[in-house]
């Protein structure tokens, strides 16, 4: 059974648009609360990240909490990796996130965390649409909820951050540009690194309400790249908008991606004797990180494209790192969910106890050339259930072999057939990338 208005991550829309509007999220904080009120007495957490909306919408979700009879805890500007931490050491019933990641200020969102700080169980997120299809009720006005600040979140969310290292590490004599994108890291990540003994460079951490992820980010790192350069820098950390996304910039001014920084934890953590099961990517991660995994002896299984799939396969294989090469890393053994400044931390952990630079840690992995074309179609397809498609792919392939992959995928938000080719060769994977973008349009056509 689909749902109506949960995706695979959560509510997201534009702000004004339905659902991420004022009465709809009124509702939702009510039908939040109902649910939660059935599962026995407690309160909820309530945080988000630096966009104005986020005001309207912490109002609104807890006036719906209050009318259901739940109390709610306001954490203000908090990364969404720390809202997830602080429902499960809080012993919330549940978390919720205001937020549209890395998204532009006009988008919003909402997330949903259990009592563990996991992703939300289908079963009551099919329980909260029920109940958004029913006429908001009002408890007996004694049985309203009330709300209160939780003043001391930031510093809870830094001692947490700084404990996922061993207490005996500094990073004295490291000096790092951290970019916090405007976003919700913008009074956390500075402090946990200054703190642990670097030097800090700061980039986009005053937030005004509709700069979030505004030419800066992990999805824009050019301006850390810039200073990391002009500083002489020996790196520099890009997180997103709420924080559970992470890029790093080499002293190089190289970036170094999800894959890659996933491949160096492994790594450090096969060192440490403490890596446990396969590390999960997805259908995207590149194939030199498959590769490079396979020569240290560790195991790697792919999930669907999204965290929360990452999540499933690691738990399913008994694994604990993950993640994706956009920079979404999840440390089981840290955390439940993917936090950029945690996994920033683990990168930065191999630096000191290795000696060895960021950009010298990132070649014990060879990226694959890949290319994506994105092909425009009319109609809703599997282009892999289309014979000559199936041929095509069957040719590249074999061509390739175990040098190379071939992805074929309808997008699940745009009319469009995702074609990507990774190989060894980059004139040859743009060559076959190329001719089978071509077949699938042709095909499909026809």
């Amino acid at each position: 059974m689909s749902k109506k208005y949960f995706g695979t991550d959560g509510i997201r829309g534009k702000v004004g648009e339905y659902p991420i509007t004022a009465d709809f999220l009124l509702k939702l904080g009510w039908a939040i609360g109902r649910v939660f009120a059935e599962e026995g007495n407690g309160f909820v957490l309530v945080g988000k990240d630096t966009r104005i909306s986020g005001y309207m919408f912490e109002s609104a979700l807890q006036a719906g909490l209050s009318a259901a009879g739940v109390d709610t805890h306001l954490l203000g500007p908090m990364p969404t990796p720390a809202i997830a931490y602080l429902t499960r050491t809080l012993r919330a019933s549940a978390g919720i996130v205001i937020s549209a990641s890395h998204n532009p200020y006009y988008d919003n969102g909402i997330k949903i965390f259990s009592t563990e700080g996991t992703k939300l169980p289908d079963e009551l997120e099919y329980k909260i649409e029920e109940y958004l299809d029913k006429s908001v009720t009002t408890v007996e006005s004694a049985l309203l909820g009330k709300a209160k600040r939780i003043e001391d979140a930031a510093g809870r969310y830094i001692e947490f951050c700084k404990s996922t290292i061993p207490s005996t590490l500094s990073l004295r004599g490291l000096k790092i540009v951290v970019d916090c994108a405007n976003g919700a890291t913008y009074h956390i990540a500075p402090h946990v690194l200054e703190e642990l003994g670097a030097e800090v460079i700061k980039v986009a951490v005053k937030p005004d309400g509709v700069n979030i992820n505004e030419n800066c980010g992990a999805t824009k790192p050019q301006s850390v790249i810039k200073k990391v350069l002009k500083h002489k820098a020996d790196l520099g950390i890009t997180l997103d908008g709420d924080g559970d996304r992470l890029i790093m910039v080499d002293h190089k001014g190289e970036i170094v991606d999800g894959d890659e920084l996933i491949f160096i934890i492994a790594k450090s953590r096969l060192r440490q004797g403490t890596q446990k099961g396969p590390v999960v990517g997805t259908l995207m991660s590149n194939l030199g990180m498959e590769h490079g995994l396979e020569k240290l002896g560790l195991g790697f299984v792919r999930a669907n494209v999204g965290d929360r799939y990452v999540i499933e396969k690691l738990k399913e294989h008994g694994g604990m790192l993950g993640g994706e090469s956009s920079g979404h890393i999840i440390c089981l053994d840290r955390i439940s969910t993917g936090d950029g400044i945690v996994a920033a931390l683990q990168v930065l952990t191999e630096m000191q106890q290795s000696g060895d630079s960021l950009h010298k840690l990132k070649q014990g992995m060879q990226k694959y050339p890949q290319v994506l074309i994105n092909v425009k179609v009319a109609r809703k397809v599997n282009p892999l259930e289309i014979p000559a498609i199936q041929k095509a792919v069957t040719i590249v392939e074999e061509a390739l072999g175990r040098e190379g992959r071939v992805l074929l995928r309808a997008s699940g938000t745009e009319p469009l057939i995702r074609v990507m080719v990774e190989g060894s060769d980059k004139e040859k994977v743009a060559k076959h990338a190329k001719a089978l973008a071509e077949e699938v349009e042709n095909s499909i056509s026809a």
